[in-house]
């Protein structure tokens, strides 16, 4: 297949565009490399990348109407993997204006081209974060996601709602993909493991948030590569059972699909703490600090359907996960 993968030189889509090409795909990767965080890490994931013949880069903004709707017209892409979006809860609170540009605009612009140009499928990163101020455990893609505490959050959810409007009335097939919390090598330096790492080898203090003791649903980075290309393959149809008097929001009379991808093992932050300190030989100095605003207190995926439709579910232990994390860490970074 000929593939696009946007955000190919950030952390998911550089190992989902390794995994294309390993099985013998063509992929274009589009990232606009932004100084969000270390542009150096996101071209050393490029140049792992470009190793390989049938890789090619496109630099280019999501935002861009005019420059992704040539792409699409020169490319005439098979399906297109959408993982480009700006990141970060946190940062929503600063930076809101940039969430919008490439998170809602960014997503429009690809579904028109989707739209336009016969893409067979076009699977999409949402998030976790969607679940916002929900509280019932496991978090199911069957119950809705309406009340959303950050602008990240808000704005995934506004792309499974635009995709949806898409596959309505265009037939367009789309599938969306929450993220449950993704670490592993190669992540990105404003995440919590990549933060303690460096702060524990340098002898700093590590910030544990609500007390360390919220729990995360972590997912290790190949787990969600695999769930992302086998869902990639499975092109969705309208639901036969979809009940309008009872609309179940993970399906429709559309062709249109939303998947919760999360190891189903909620882990608390003191855990992951622990077995990041067994992997670096080190123990860390802890300042205890509230709750931050725009988080969640726990996440948890209900993965059952990611089960029963595609046959997958993840199953890396976080022993194993970090441990790998924290050998590419010390490599890259030459920590001895």
């Amino acid at each position: 297949m000929k593939v696009l993968v946007t955000g190919a030189a950030g952390f998911i889509g550089s190992f989902t565009a390794s995994r294309f090409l390993g099985r013998g795909d063509e992929v274009v990767g589009l990232d606009n490399l932004n100084d969000y965080y270390d542009v150096t890490l996101k071209t050393a994931r490029l140049e792992r990348l470009q190793r390989q013949p049938r890789f090619r880069f496109v630099r280019m903004e999501l935002a861009d109407q005019a420059r992704i709707a040539e792409l699409f017209a020169r490319e005439k892409f098979q399906r297109v993997v959408h993982l480009g979006a700006q990141a970060g809860v946190r940062h929503s609170l600063q930076d809101p204006h940039s969430y919008i540009n490439s998170n809602v605009v960014g997503t429009l612009n690809i579904l028109e081209g989707c739209r336009h140009h016969g893409v067979e499928h076009l699977v999409y990163a949402s998030s976790s974060s969607v679940y916002g101020a929900s509280t019932k455990m496991p978090f199911s893609v069957h119950e809705p996601a309406s009340h959303p505490l950050s602008l990240y959050a808000a704005s995934k959810r506004a792309t499974e709602l635009m995709a949806h409007n898409y596959s309505a009335l265009f037939k367009l097939p789309t599938t969306g993909l929450r993220f449950f919390t993704v670490y592993g090598p190669w992540g990105r330096p404003d995440m919590a493991l990549f933060l303690f790492a460096r702060a524990i080898i340098e002898g700093r203090p590590i910030e544990v948030f609500n007390q360390g003791h919220h729990t995360r649903d972590f997912t290790y980075v190949e787990d969600i590569v695999e769930g992302i290309v086998r869902v990639t393959d499975r092109v969705p149809g309208p639901d036969p059972a979809w009940n309008s008097a009872n609309p179940d929001p993970a399906s429709s009379t559309a062709p249109y699909r939303l998947y919760n991808i999360g190891s189903n093992r909620p882990i608390e932050l003191l855990r992951y703490i622990e077995v990041l300190e067994h992997c670096l030989g080190r123990k860390a100095e802890r300042i205890m600090k509230p709750l931050q605003i725009g988080d969640v207190p726990d996440t948890y995926a209900d993965v059952d359907e990611l089960i029963a439709d595609i046959g997958y579910k993840p199953d890396t232990p976080i022993e194993v996960g970090v441990r790998n994390f924290v050998e590419w860490f010390k490599g890259y970074y030459g920590y001895g």
